[in-house]
């Protein structure tokens, strides 16, 4: 019996055709770590903010001012008040009037969190207008060198 022997040659031909479909896998499979990561990657920015160069507003003729003092004691204008007492001295001197404006200096060494928690003893008391008070820096281009 007679065969074609150029039929069985191209049966055991081998194939020069690339298989892409672990390459098709593996894209797949970083497009989706991308995805997940992309999201995680913008939590750790760091930034420099610039200074604040909002305009002054116009002080008040008779500004309520609270101070926070190194030793985390509580002065309303000139005169040191308990804690407990915030809300009374503030009614006497706002004449009762939540609205206005209370203005609040602290120390530059009272931790955030104690400041954080004279804010909140202001807004129990209701009053919602606080105003941070600090110094005026001057800009780093007009500073003058020794």
């Amino acid at each position: 019996m007679l065969t074609n022997s150029s039929q069985n040659d191209d049966e055991l031909a081998e194939s020069h055709e690339i298989n892409v479909t672990p390459f098709i896998d593996v894209m797949l499979v970083l497009l989706i770590i991308f995805m997940v990561a992309a999201p995680l990657a913008t939590v750790d920015i760091n930034v420099d903010l610039p200074a604040s160069n909002a305009q002054k507003q116009k002080r008040p003729d008779t500004p309520v001012f609270i101070t926070v003092k190194e030793d985390l004691s509580i002065a309303l204008g000139n005169d040191i008040i308990a804690k407990e007492n915030l809300k009374q001295a503030l009614d006497k001197a706002t004449e009762k009037n939540e609205e206005k404006r209370i203005f609040l200096r602290a120390d530059k060494t009272v931790p955030y969190g104690d400041l954080m928690l004279v804010m909140n003893d202001l807004r129990n008391a209701g009053y919602l207008k606080i105003a941070l008070v600090g110094l005026d820096s001057v800009p780093q281009g007009d500073a003058v060198s020794p």
